[in-house]
């Protein structure tokens, strides 16, 4: 057996609820994982909302840390007490134990906590993808300016850092102005708070009128239309998230007119397709992690119990860096 917090319908926090399930063996390709760690992350609000349809009654949860209790026939990267931690599909992760697909889960280094390992799988995957994958065009080279929202969030903080240490120019905006000293203090070379100043403005006089090669953006309905005014020539809007609700839809043919930009939608889950690629990202990820170059902050703790309250203040945007879910 094993609690585990299930969604009966979509709705509210109110609808998450600690249930007793249980758990059964591997099959093949698959492993039992116990966790000691469980990741928050904004897609759960999805799932939990219905923006992203469940079948219910559904576990939520796409990030966890712990130790291999069992493995499958045809696993052969990870054996019964290995440490380990992933970002994967399907959501499960909510819980004590569960018995998932194989593919996505990765040794945890002895150098990385379990706490650290559920914070940073689904976050710094996604701030490696961005930053390395999903580039504009012309590419980018150290010096060049690029616009990250959301940047004191876990993704903001990890890509922040990240983009430091590869020499960009990364311009951070948030809704406080405690929220942009903290994007300053992890590395982002500028930041704007929204509720103040409009970003637009004040990237075009950051970037002497030339705009950024590209935004990263997971805020959406709200960024969106401002951010595309943000983009120098051909440059890249990157949507990744809708933490303000789904982008509008929009004009091709004004992309044309505003310099023959590119726009793209990325999932996590893409680029994590294949145990070759996300083995390749997560290692990347740990190289960064353990160098310093990027550090984890966990600044909020919840036992898996006050789940319901840790959904509330991530949707009231109370949270800064990661989040977790203790056991």
């Amino acid at each position: 057996m094993s609690l585990a917090v299930q969604i009966r319908q979509h709705g509210g926090p109110e609808e998450l609820h600690i249930v007793d399930v249980t758990v059964g063996e591997p099959g093949p390709g698959e492993i039992r994982i116990r966790h000691h760690a469980i990741g928050l992350n904004f897609i759960d609000v999805y799932h939990r909302t219905g923006l992203y349809p469940l079948n219910m009654p559904a576990t939520i949860g796409m990030e966890g840390a712990g130790v291999v209790e069992a493995v499958g026939e045809g696993v052969a990267h990870l054996k019964v007490g290995d440490r380990a931690a992933y970002a994967s599909q399907p959501p499960g992760a909510y819980c004590e134990v569960r018995v998932m697909p194989a593919k996505c889960v990765c040794k945890l280094p002895d150098a990385i906590s379990f706490e650290r390992g559920a914070a940073m799988m689904l976050k710094g995957l996604t701030a490696q993808y961005l930053l390395k994958k999903t580039l504009p065009v012309e590419g980018l080279q150290p010096g060049d300016h690029v616009l990250f929202h959301a940047a004191a969030g876990g993704v903001g903080l990890i890509a922040s850092q990240w983009a430091k240490a590869l020499g960009l120019q990364l311009i951070g905006t948030a809704g406080t102005d405690a929220k942009c000293q903290l994007a300053l203090a992890n590395g982002a070379a500028h930041a704007i708070n929204y509720q103040k100043e409009d970003f637009a403005a004040r990237v075009k006089e950051i970037t002497g009128g030339k705009g950024v090669k590209v935004v990263y953006d997971s805020v959406g309905k709200d960024t969106w239309d401002k951010s595309l005014d943000c983009l120098r020539p051909f440059g890249l809007m990157a949507s990744f998230g809708n933490a303000s609700g789904p982008v509008a839809p929009f004009a091709p043919g004004s992309l044309g007119a505003k310099g023959s930009l590119y726009v793209t939608r990325q999932t996590l889950f893409t680029h994590i397709a294949t145990r070759e690629s996300t083995q390749a990202m997560a290692d990347d990820l740990f190289a960064v992690v353990a160098s310093g170059q990027v550090k984890i902050h966990i600044d909020q703790r919840y036992p898996l119990a006050d789940v319901q309250q840790a959904h509330r203040d991530l949707e009231a945007r109370k949270t800064t860096g990661c989040t977790i879910l203790t056991l």
